[in-house]
């Protein structure tokens, strides 16, 4: 399970800042920074974003992040 989950955790960096910059973060609305911690994460969004990690909780049932606010409806 260690191993999915840091699949799904991963480092900002420049090749993906340029890509998701422009929406920034999907939980938070910040923009991304070169070298932060990221997570694949579910939402109140369709499909799997980006977001900074503190701003996600990861679900040891399904094995997936989930942004922070969408897992607390959840449960």
């Amino acid at each position: 399970m260690e191993t999915l989950r840091s699949n799904l955790k991963t480092i900002m960096d420049l090749e993906k800042l340029n890509t998701y910059n422009a929406e920034g973060c999907a939980a938070c609305g910040r923009k991304f920074a070169l070298g932060e911690p990221v997570v694949l994460a579910c939402g109140f969004w369709e499909g799997v974003k980006y977001v900074h990690e503190h701003e996600a909780v990861f679900d040891s049932e399904t094995s997936a992040y989930y942004e922070r606010k969408c897992y607390a409806s959840r449960k």
